[in-house]
């Protein structure tokens, strides 16, 4: 940081965080993300006034250049960035085994580091920051939603009670490229039919459609009682 910053270098500090705050969070707002536009300006702009106001009372009189070498000028920012860590666990949600809010937590606490970084009065650093944090944010998201991603459900089935079944509707779907796992055969009371719970496992794209193959392939040999998508450990 310089030691005597000037109301110009305080002002290019200023704007250069609100208009990182924003594109960033113009970005999560139409995206219908908790993060939007006021909140990450306001993150950034509280650590870059942080930044500015530890700049302007870092004392300077009867010191030497050499002395400012072991002034501990971490301790500020590490404290910011305690309390970001706050903010960021409130985004987080968490229900069952499903979590989200993540990236919004990362995006909060990476407005907070541009914004130190701008305050603080290293500019190209907090510009470079947020060309990097928007290509992540955007261009790699169209890439994210592409990526094959493992995907599971809880299928029900009812038929005859008959042992074949457990071999013959993986052996069914397999063409499909799903993957059935057998886990539990139920009887019905005073029926002969049966109800048999599998594990279905496939690998799509995030934005793929919806597993409409499986199910009509299902329907014509047996009778769905039930399909639901599940998580890692089946909840």
């Amino acid at each position: 940081m310089p030691l005597h910053p000037t109301w110009t270098d305080i002002a290019i500090r200023l704007a250069l965080t609100v208009l990182a705050g924003a594109i960033i969070g113009f970005d999560r707002g139409a995206r219908g993300h908790a993060a939007g536009l006021r909140t990450t300006i306001l993150v950034g702009l509280a650590a870059s006034l942080s930044m500015i106001q530890a700049n302007l009372l870092l004392p300077v009189g009867g010191k030497g250049s050499a002395s400012f070498s072991v002034m501990d000028v971490m301790r500020l920012p590490l404290g910011i960035l305690t309390g970001v860590g706050f903010i960021g666990g409130g985004t987080i949600l968490k229900k069952g085994d499903l979590v989200t809010g993540v990236t919004t937590a990362a995006t909060l606490w990476l407005i907070t580091i541009i914004g130190l970084c701008l305050g603080g009065g290293q500019l190209a650093l907090g510009c470079v920051g947020t060309a990097i944090g928007v290509v992540t944010l955007s261009v790699l998201k169209w890439i994210d939603v592409k990526i094959p991603r493992r995907h599971r459900a809880a299928l029900v089935v009812a038929g005859k009670a008959d042992p074949g079944v457990i071999d013959a509707l993986p052996k069914l779907i397999e063409p499909l490229h799903y993957h059935a796992r057998f886990l539990e055969q139920r009887h019905s009371d005073g029926s002969t039919d049966a109800h048999y719970l599998f594990e279905v496992s496939w690998r799509r794209p995030e934005k793929a459609p919806p597993p409409v193959d499986l199910l009509r392939m299902i329907e014509k040999h047996f009778v769905i009682k039930s399909f639901e998508l599940t998580s890692e450990n089946g909840k």
